[in-house]
This record gives C-alpha cells, sequence and structure tokens, in this order.
C-alpha cells in the first residue's frame, strides 16, 4: 500500500492550542541571528523571555546563547532555521529516528559557557512575584488603542504626575542661580508647563509618534548653570535674570537650529550606526551623577526637612512599590508627588507653630544685611526651613499666557552656542536610547533609521520654541518616561497627548506657577537627590540590551564613569585658590570653572570653551564610551548594538505603518527625503 505523501517539509506537529499574535519585541525577546526577509535579527531561543524595564531585565546576548530545547520535531515560531534542522532527524526514506544530531565543537563551546536559564527565572522571581504568572512586557494600552473617556482622563494625568519631577524642578534651580525673584521662578514654571504640552504634541504627531513627553531635559542643566557663573556675568547688579536669560535663549536658538539639520538631514540616521547600548548608558548615568555637588549640599541646610523627604520617597518607590490600592501600585506611581505632599505639609504645620520662628529676625533680610548675630546665625535655617517664604502664591495673578519673546530679544555669543551645539548631540544619544527601549514596550518593532531622524528633528525645532519662549534649558525627550510606561502599563499616545493638552491649559493658570515656585529650596533639592539617582539608574539599565557579563563592557563603562567624575574634578579644581572669597556658594563653584581652567591660549574665547566643555560629566563620558566601544574589538552580540527596523520591511507590514506613519498624508511632503520617512 502506498504510503501518504507528507503535506510540507516537517513532521506534523502534535495537536496544540495556537498562541495569539505576539508583538515584534515579544515575538523575537531580541534575539540575535541571520536578519530574516522583514529586516529583523532573530536567534534560535526557545524562551519567550523579553527585559522588562521594571523587572528583571535579560540582555540581548543571554537570550542568545541559552542552549536549544531538547529535540523537538517542531520547529517553533521563532527558531532559527538552522537551530531548527538539528533538531529535525533526516534519513534516506525520510522517515524520523530518535537521534538528534551532534553538536559541533563551536556549538559545544558556546553552550558550556551560557548562564543557566533557571537562574534568571530565579533573579526575575525574586524582582517581581507575578512575573512567571503573566508576561513581563504586557500593557493595558498599546501605542494606538483608545481608552474610553475616563480611563484616558485618569492615565493622562497620572503620566505626568508621575514624572512631576522632571517637570518642575530644573526652574526651580535655575532661576534663583540667576538672580531671580519668586515671581520670575512662578513665570518660568508657566512658561515650561505650556512648551511641554505644546512640544508633546508636535512630537507625538510629527516626531517618532512614541508616547514620549518632551521637557526641560538635566542634561542641558549643567551647560545653563556653567553660562549662568560665567565671569561676565558676575559684575551684574540689577536685571541679572532679565539679561542672563536672554543669553541663555540665543544659545538655544542656535543649537536647536543645528540639531533640527542633524535630524532632518538624515545625519543622525548615520549617527546611529555608532551609537550602542554602552555608549548611551555611560553618557546618561553620567548625567545623574554630575549633580552630586549640589543634591545634600542644599538638603543640609534643613536636616529634618530634607532627610524626610528623601526618606518618604525612598519608601514609596522601594519598600511599598508592590502594595496595590484600587488594583494600582499607587506608592510606586505617585511616589513623588506623594513625598512632597507631606512632607511640605510637616513643614508647614512646623512653620505655623512657630518652630521656626526666631524673635526679632526677618526672613527677608539677608543675613548678611543683619545686625544681630543672632539674627545671622538662624535667617539660613528660616529661609530653607520655613513654608511660607514665597509671595509668589499670592502676587501670581489668575491668568497667564507665556508669550515668545517675554523677556526681551534674545543674545548671541557664539561661545555659548558652540558649547550648546555640542551639548544637543549629547541629548540626542539620550533620546535615541528612550526611543529604542519605549518602542519595545508600546509599539510592533523598533522605528526605522529615518523615524528617529525624524524624532531627532522635531526635539530640534521643540528646543527652539524653549529658546523662543524662554525656558532657560533645551527640550528633550524624558528619559523617565520609559520607567513610567513600564510601570503604569500605558502606551497610549492618546493619553499622553490628552495630558499634554492639560498641560497648556494649566500653564495659562498663574496661580499654579506661583503655588509651585512657593516649594521651599530644600524640598527641591531633596527631590532631585533622587531624580539624579533614578536618572543614573535608568542609564545603566541599557546595558540589558549588551552582555552583561562581558569583560570588555565593564571596562568601558567602568572607564567612562570614573573619567567622567575624575576629568571634570582636575579642570574644576585647577588653578583655584581655596583661600579665595568667592562671592558663588559652594554648590555653584564647580560651574565657574571658565575663568581659571588649564587651557590658557591667547584666545579666550577657545579657552572659554574647552574649559566649560571638559568640565562636564557627561562630555568626558560620551567621548570615552564612544571611542572605546567603536575601537576596542567586539562582537555585535557582544556589544548589544540597538535594533532598529528596516525600511522596506517596515512599509511592508500594515501595523508597523500605522504605528509611524505621520498623519493626514504628511508623508507625502518627505517622499523625496526617505532618510526621515518610514
Amino acid at each position: 500500500m502506498a504510503r501518504p505523501a507528507r503535506p510540507g517539509p516537517w513532521p506534523p506537529a502534535p495537536s496544540q492550542p495556537q498562541p495569539q499574535p505576539l508583538s515584534w519585541a515579544k515575538r523575537t525577546a531580541f534575539k540575535n541571528a541571520p536578519i530574516s526577509n522583514s529586516g529583523q535579527i532573530s536567534t534560535p531561543n526557545a524562551t519567550p523571555s523579553t527585559p522588562d524595564l521594571e523587572s528583571g531585565p535579560t540582555s540581548a546576548s543571554a537570550n542568545a546563547a541559552l542552549p536549544p530545547p531538547p529535540a523537538n520535531p517542531v520547529a517553533s515560531a521563532g527558531a532559527n532555521q538552522n537551530a531548527s534542522a538539528n533538531r529535525v532527524n533526516g534519513g534516506a526514506n525520510g522517515t524520523s529516528t530518535s537521534k538528534e544530531r551532534k553538536p559541533s565543537p563551536r556549538q559545544r563551546e558556546r553552550d558550556s559557557s551560557a548562564p543557566l536559564p533557571r537562574l534568571r527565572e530565579r533573579e526575575a522571581e525574586e524582582e517581581h512575584d507575578e512575573l512567571p504568572q503573566r508576561h513581563p512586557h504586557a500593557v493595558k494600552y498599546q501605542l494606538r488603542d483608545t481608552p474610553g473617556l475616563f480611563p484616558i482622563i485618569y492615565y493622562g494625568l497620572q503620566h505626568y504626575l508621575s514624572i512631576l519631577g522632571s517637570l518642575i524642578l530644573i526652574p526651580l534651580v535655575i532661576v534663583p542661580a540667576m538672580g531671580g525673584s519668586y515671581e520670575d521662578r512662578a513665570a518660568v514654571v508657566s512658561t515650561v508647563l505650556l512648551v511641554s504640552g505644546v512640544t508633546t504634541l508636535l512630537h507625538t504627531s510629527l516626531g517618532t509618534r512614541l508616547p514620549l513627553v518632551q521637557g526641560p531635559s538635566f542634561v542641558y542643566l549643567a551647560p545653563a548653570l556653567a553660562l549662568i557663573n560665567s565671569p561676565e556675568f558676575q559684575g551684574l547688579n540689577q536685571n541679572n535674570f532679565k539679561h542672563i536669560m536672554k543669553e541663555l535663549q540665543g544659545a538655544l536658538i542656535i543649537s536647536a537650529a543645528f540639531q533640527a539639520v542633524i535630524g532632518y538631514t538624515g545625519v543622525m540616521a548615520l549617527f546611529l550606526k555608532l551609537i550602542n547600548p554602552i555608549v548611551v548608558s555611560s553618557t546618561i548615568a553620567a548625567v545623574g551623577l554630575s549633580f552630586f555637588s549640589y543634591g545634600f549640599t542644599q538638603v543640609g541646610a534643613c536636616l529634618e526637612i530634607g532627610i524626610l523627604q528623601i526618606l518618604l520617597v525612598f519608601i514609596f518607590s522601594l519598600y511599598l512599590r508592590k502594595i496595590k490600592l484600587f488594583g494600582y501600585r499607587v506608592f510606586l506611581i505617585y511616589a513623588v508627588p506623594l513625598g512632597l505632599g507631606i512632607t511640605w505639609a510637616i513643614a508647614f504645620l512646623l512653620t505655623e507653630t512657630g518652630v521656626y520662628s526666631y524673635k526679632g529676625c526677618d526672613v527677608n533680610i539677608p543675613a548678611s544685611n543683619n545686625v544681630s548675630e543672632y539674627c545671622r546665625k538662624h535667617v539660613t535655617r528660616m529661609k530653607h526651613c520655613r513654608a511660607n517664604t514665597s509671595h509668589a502664591l499670592r502676587d501670581a495673578p489668575w491668568f497667564r499666557f507665556p508669550y515668545p519673546l517675554q523677556w526681551g530679544t534674545p543674545v548671541f555669543n557664539w561661545k555659548m552656542a558652540l558649547i550648546m551645539c555640542l551639548i544637543s548631540i549629547i541629548a540626542s544619544v539620550d533620546s535615541v536610547g528612550s526611543y529604542h527601549a519605549s518602542s519595545l514596550l508600546v509599539a510592533e518593532r523598533p522605528p526605522t533609521a529615518g523615524v528617529v531622524s525624524r524624532g531627532i528633528g522635531i526635539e530640534g525645532i521643540a528646543s527652539l520654541l524653549a529658546g523662543l519662549w524662554g525656558t532657560g534649558v533645551g527640550s528633550c525627550t524624558l528619559t523617565e518616561n520609559v520607567h513610567t510606561i513600564a510601570v503604569t502599563k500605558m502606551g497610549s499616545r492618546r493619553a499622553v497627548e490628552f495630558g499634554a493638552i492639560l498641560l497648556i491649559l494649566i500653564s495659562l493658570i498663574g496661580k499654579v506657577g506661583g503655588f509651585i515656585a512657593s516649594i521651599p529650596d530644600v524640598m527641591v533639592a531633596a527631590l532631585l537627590c533622587f531624580m539624579w539617582a533614578m536618572l543614573a539608574a535608568l542609564g545603566l539599565s541599557n546595558l540589558r540590551y549588551s552582555a552583561n557579563g562581558s569583560s570588555r563592557n565593564c571596562i568601558v563603562v567602568g572607564l567612562a564613569l570614573f573619567f567622567s567624575l575624575s576629568v571634570p574634578a582636575y579642570f574644576q579644581q585647577y588653578g583655584q585658590n581655596p583661600n579665595s572669597n568667592i562671592s558663588v556658594p559652594s554648590y555653584f563653584q564647580p560651574y565657574v570653572v571658565a575663568s581659571h581652567g588649564p587651557f590658557r591660549t591667547p584666545y579666550a574665547g577657545v579657552n572659554y570653551v574647552l574649559n566649560t566643555l571638559l568640565s562636564f560629566n557627561m562630555v568626558i563620558a560620551f567621548i570615552i564610551a564612544f571611542v572605546l566601544d567603536n575601537t576596542v574589538p567586539g562582537s555585535r552580540q557582544e556589544r548589544g548594538v540597538y535594533v532598529w527596523s528596516k525600511s522596506e520591511a517596515a512599509r511592508r507590514e500594515p501595523a508597523v505603518v500605522k504605528d509611524y506613519q505621520l498623519p493626514f498624508n504628511i508623508s507625502k511632503l518627505f517622499r523625496w527625503i526617505k532618510w526621515v520617512g518610514l
């Protein structure tokens, strides 16, 4: 009797329930193997584990190094063709046997060095108890999902409240440094809220279209402080704030135009080939570590309030992070606003009960103008501990519309503009890591290199708006945004856009800016300690996309971080007399390096630029990591090169087109500029 013909090249599989289709990130699990016809890289990894930004990362190389599962006559959906062939039993007559082809010596060597899968599972279970029950990448709403009316309001507010510190704290640092009053501080806060809402809508509509909030970036904070403390500004006695703000505006406008050119000309697409997780992680971590001289120095001005603020945020974000109220991790999501609210209430009660009141002393009189030694001793403590030292809430108008050039005509200085242009490259590197991480959470595939270039271009326009309106720093994708998406499981573009509209409306209420401006300085410093620590941790989390145990990567990251602290310290201390009487506060002294740095060429402008740039921690980290990562030999698997979608493959998939294509057929305007299109 003739044997029936086989229906295909593989034997029939046992009857099993068909799995539901998964997104690109869930299907591939950062696999690394030959590029398929879809333009993506995949590996023979049978475990569908993907890195979770909240609980238990799994590196790309670790996944790729896992040994194949036991012999199975059926090739899994995500397996590589070569690995599948090793599990298929051949023969002259096409029948299957129980033997498996012996692995090659290279395969045995690779398998012997692979980490134990069970060890990673135990680590993930310790970090997140419910990981075995649900997929770590599960989100409630994907990129193109539209929640109902109530969910979109709730999740929109939740998204911005969870990153409240990133939105409001920078103006509370730079405005007092410029000599601005509480009214100036309130006006800048309202301006930041308006520009953040507008630029977020621009990015979700014309940029990468990922649910990423644009706002004042910590990358621009150190350059802004360096420019504020420039020698030419030390002798100003009147209108310090407006004069320095106009200088910052001019530098930001030029650097924003430079960043937009990098994006829209396609230079960023070429630059992406050299930007890897090692570079991104070292650079972002250095941004967070660079402000150690400011953080606890300010907290020490009122230890009981500052330490209470830090402890509350620690407790909420770490010890109570798994506690759920009404199905939500309230303490983890709202750690910053909850800690701020409780500490502020306690400080207000202590102020009202007279704990920080000293007889005959006025908090509004500077310590240097007090005749009484008793008041000189306590006026600093009164200023930092009291919760009612600001008149901004009382004097702020109910309605105020921030308008362009509200501080005057910008002043263009080539030295400051050149520094900001180079810093915009660092900001672009920061955004690249956020684009990749967020796309793996919410989209079908990562964006193409053209979409990334388009996003950097629109960020240049966002910084241009920040320069015109006068926020003091450039606009950038907030790195904390990726952590928020991972924690809240909300990746809807519509929710972020709705929150941006609310942000614009709130910015028009002057009392809101006045209320935020009245936050005591010690609480601002305490929150910044947490925010900068989080930024360093989020930067290092990019190492999940590389071989975590690689000695090459450990050495590169270690060198970049160490020298990012040591080299700037040399520049900041060079030629400075420790006994000299400097009018700048101690926590701002690292930013006056332009006047005493080691570069002493005949050209004052060159000295200014080099002494200032090389005193920035993030610049040193970026230079060292960039050079070493692109010159020290290492495989793609070891380096953890970011995987971007191929344009040809992306255009063939309707889901990817819907994720990243510009709305209202705007893409037709870019049909001749293929390097910024899908």
